[in-house]
């Protein structure tokens, strides 16, 4: 499959993504408009590089490079839970990210902050970015995330991503594909997160509706 459409942010779907060919199954859930995750079990893997955050948790640097933003929209919801949940959400977004942008999958964090399916589709997608050379740049509007809370381990995330001002890059040569805007540039993630024996909310599962129309706003 040759497609020259924008790289898909953090998603399991590689299919989906820029000049990925003869793309394989992401292990991801069709979004069928249910919430996911409401039966989990908690499970830690290992950080690279802790540094401690306010929480007292000792979590790995991200760093995203100055090309590469992704602007968050509704940190404070007024609930301490959904605050730390979001939170985590966030971190394993960045750590998808940065791993595309330095090319470095071993010492990322995607392993900290995913778990279960969402780890190894994550893994997946993010090495065959890895060997194409595949990043980005420009800036990933993220908006309407909505938190449901299931138990004290078990919660689920819901939220758009607005990718109309970010294009693809090669990471070797810094040469930048830009991408028209098309539906396809707004998706709908739902997301299952399981709280780990260390406090850290981890994605388990993870579905995405691309081209979702409650996203294209």
């Amino acid at each position: 499959m040759n497609r020259s459409i924008r790289l898909a942010t953090s998603t399991l779907t590689a299919c989906t993504a820029l000049v990925l060919s003869a793309c394989g199954g992401s292990g991801a859930d069709e979004d069928n408009g249910k919430i996911a995750g409401a039966d989990t079990g908690t499970k830690k893997s290992a950080s690279p590089s802790p540094s401690a955050t306010a929480d007292g948790i000792d979590r790995p640097e991200i760093k995203l490079p100055a090309d590469m933003k992704n602007a968050f929209e509704g940190r404070e919801t007024g609930d301490a839970v959904k605050d730390a949940i979001l939170a985590d959400n966030e971190r394993r977004i960045n750590a998808v990210d940065a791993a595309l942008a330095s090319g470095d999958l071993k010492h990322s964090a995607i392993a900290y902050y995913t778990t279960d399916r969402a780890l190894t589709g994550l893994t997946e997608y993010t090495k065959r970015a890895v060997d194409k050379n595949i990043s980005w740049t420009g800036t990933t509007r993220y908006f309407d995330r909505q938190v449901t809370i299931f138990s004290q381990t078990s919660a689920a995330v819901t939220y758009c991503a607005d990718e109309s001002r970010s294009n693809a890059k090669d990471r070797k040569t810094n040469k930048v594909t830009k991408v028209k805007t098309s539906p396809d540039s707004y998706v709908y993630y739902n997301t299952a997160m399981t709280k780990n024996k260390d406090g850290v909310w981890q994605t388990r599962d993870l579905s995405e509706d691309r081209g979702a129309q409650r996203c294209q706003r």
